[in-house]
């Protein structure tokens, strides 16, 4: 990945992308070309030198079955978004400004584990369901479907692990911008419904 110096991510921001529920697109180079599969995942920084990342596929994915040459990558997004020159102060004063888009990035290398049992897939399983169900009212629990169900259901996956050996993050939210254009981007972010993205531009400022 291209990083320049002033987006570089640094650890905080990798756990912030990491820890956060949501999916990534799992790639590998196999023998048949490349693959890829979205998959929400769970992040474990304790396992390993570098972490873990888990995940399930479906049985008849060809991913999990097709051996990756090389490392893995997995692909996880943060928030993003496309950022207007009206937002920036400095276009009043001299013009000289242009369209970009604010994102944040990590691209996880690693090795990939296959765990094609149901002991490991019902503990991700809970693991997962229960990182997405936090905070709701009533959160639903694997508990509230027949076990029989829940059986058949684990019987129709399988296990992903990447053990992680590497991380390239980047963090690109406005900041070779001032103060006031970056202060213009929030704004308009935020007119937009766009929090997440308003929220990422303000953490890195904090950190400049």
């Amino acid at each position: 990945m291209y990083i320049p110096a002033h987006f570089a991510a640094d650890s905080s921001d990798v756990d912030q992308l990491l820890s956060h529920p949501a999916a990534a697109n799992l790639v590998t180079m196999t023998a048949d070309g490349l693959l890829a599969t979205l998959l929400p995942f769970v992040y474990d920084p304790s396992a390993g030198v570098h972490g873990a990342l888990y995940a399930h596929v479906a049985r008849n994915n060809p991913q999990w079955s097709s051996a990756p040459i090389g490392d893995a990558m997995v692909i996880v997004q943060g928030p993003d978004g496309y950022i207007s020159p009206s937002w920036y102060q400095s276009k009043a004063e001299h013009g000289r400004v242009v369209p970009t888009w604010n994102y944040s990035t990590a691209h996880v290398y690693g090795r990939l584990v296959i765990h094609d049992d149901t002991g490991w897939l019902a503990g991700h399983v809970r693991q997962l369901t229960d990182l997405h169900e936090a905070g709701r009212e009533q959160p639903w629990s694997v508990d509230h479907a027949p076990e029989r169900f829940i059986a058949g259901q684990l019987r129709a996956v399988v296990g992903i692990e990447l053990v992680i050996s590497r991380i390239e993050a980047k963090e690109k939210n406005s900041q070779n911008r001032s103060d006031a254009d970056a202060a213009g981007v929030v704004a308009g972010l935020l007119a937009g419904g766009q929090e997440a993205s308003a929220a990422s531009v303000g953490r890195c400022r904090r950190k400049a």
